[in-house]
């Protein structure tokens, strides 16, 4: 395989029948600033690393977007019946970002890749979405190293407090990410 880089990144989600798919089904909602996140994106690069002829199942496909005009929860379950109904086999779970600030007791996010530069770890605060031409945009905060490198380090945001690097640290305890990639170097807390 060649040099992983943000362009074979791309080239292999487009290569991927399934995570085109659901990127349109997402698309198709007309979400404003929306992007599928986190370990749809990582798994894929990870896989990929580890020469996984199968794809590894994620517990569930995070689609984000970002409307501070309606911050009901409700409108996020209706979202999630929607794509439902378009494909009942996929685990969608959507958030409204512009909401999300209020649950984790943080300053307002001002889009959905700040929330996403905001997640706990850099291999995980990934996402990727459609523009209006169907080509495969990636946001990537912190950028790609630590993932394409196997390496789970908590983002800069995560390392501002003890209380979120203790999130960071129960988060990978009970993702045990290296039982399925082996190959990954997690950090921990000093």
């Amino acid at each position: 395989m060649s040099v992983m880089n943000e362009e074979l990144i791309v080239s292999l989600i487009k290569e991927d029948k399934w995570m085109m798919e659901i990127l349109k089904f997402a698309r198709s909602v007309n979400l404003p600033d929306w992007w599928v996140c986190a370990g749809f994106v990582r798994s894929k690069i990870w896989d990929t690393l580890h020469d996984f002829g199968e794809r590894t199942p994620i517990p569930d496909i995070d689609v984000i977007y970002f409307d501070p005009s309606n911050i009901d929860e409700f409108e996020e379950k209706k979202l999630e019946e929607e794509l439902k109904s378009l494909n009942p086999a996929i685990p969608w779970s959507v958030k409204n970002e512009a909401r999300m600030h209020i649950k984790s007791n943080l300053p307002p996010y001002t889009s959905s890749v700040d929330a996403i530069s905001k997640f706990p770890e850099t291999a995980t605060a990934l996402g990727v979405k459609l523009d209006e031409r169907g080509n495969v945009i990636l946001a990537a905060p912190w950028g790609i190293r630590d993932v394409i490198n196997l390496e789970v380090r908590p983002t800069p945001f995560f390392t501002e407090t003890k209380e979120r690097m203790e999130i960071y640290e129960d988060r990978i305890a009970k993702k045990n990410w290296k039982s399925t990639w082996s190959k990954l170097k997690v950090f921990h807390m000093n």
